[in-house]
């Protein structure tokens, strides 16, 4: 189920609300493009300054929107573990197909406490698939491979956001982790070598832009035309460079404001 080009969607404000015709707008975008997934409330999503409301707001939206079309995988990490199972509740009773579950940022734990972390939210679910998203440069911590393979034990643990850019891990995690985890790069820049490596898909910033490319690079890797998916990367490596020129997500934001389909 969790393949090929996700969008890490942004969400949209207008005087300082949640822009609810503009989201509503981006995800049918999305549908009509071809994306494979929707990603809401995750990093590109701005859900650590998102209110609860906010936050349950979008997914319910996106679940709604979607209507079974393509898959939900709704963020709701926290470095709270309590916040984190109120947030997975919420969003499997919502009827999301997955939640994306970052490290808890901040609070520093040991590799002992990010399994008790995730081992509690696997506890906890009533059976939502978990894709863990281990991106150090937000979060400070680091899953290494060795603790990635101990979680991926845990029922409800089904794969990765690597947002590492260590394409290395790729095999390391075929190795350790249970056989059918799957593995979604977090980093546009290297999704070509992420692909060729093994991964499976993509949890994307530049699909909030150009969705068809997107979803048109990752249908090349499917169908094993890897010199078309070369040269899909090559026209949007240009872009992935430019949506960090700043902190993400105000570039894309900012770009989606000129193509009309949102307010900045």
């Amino acid at each position: 189920m969790f393949k090929g080009s996700n969008v890490a969607l942004i969400t949209p404000f207008k005087n300082n609300l949640l822009d609810e015709d503009a989201y509503i707008k981006l995800i049918h975008f999305h549908i009509e493009n071809g994306t494979s997934g929707l990603v809401p409330a995750g990093t590109t999503g701005e859900s650590p300054t998102l209110s609860h409301d906010e936050h349950q707001k979008v997914i319910d939206l996106c679940i709604k929107e979607s209507n079974g079309k393509i898959p939900v995988i709704a963020g709701t990490g926290s470095n709270s573990t309590e916040e984190a199972i109120s947030l997975t509740s919420h969003a499997e009773k919502a009827g999301a197909n997955g939640a994306l579950i970052v490290t808890p940022y901040y609070n520093k734990p040991t590799p002992e406490g990010l399994y008790a972390h995730y081992e509690a939210l696997d506890s906890a679910s009533s059976g939502i698939p978990i894709i863990i998203y281990n991106i150090p440069s937000r979060s400070v911590i680091d899953i290494d491979v060795d603790l990635m393979g101990r979680l991926s034990q845990l029922d409800s643990i089904v794969g990765v956001k690597d947002a590492t850019s260590d394409i290395s891990r790729i095999k390391q995690h075929k190795e350790l982790c249970k056989n059918d985890f799957i593995q979604l790069s977090g980093e546009d820049e290297t999704i070509y070598d992420y692909m060729i490596n093994g991964g499976q898909g993509c949890i994307s910033v530049t699909a909030n832009i150009l969705p068809k490319i997107c979803s048109d690079m990752h249908k090349a890797f499917s169908n094993n035309d890897l010199i078309e998916a070369k040269k899909l990367n090559e026209i949007l490596m240009p872009l992935h460079k430019a949506l960090f020129v700043e902190t993400s997500p105000s570039p894309v934001k900012y770009i989606l404001s000129k193509m009309d389909l949102i307010d900045y």
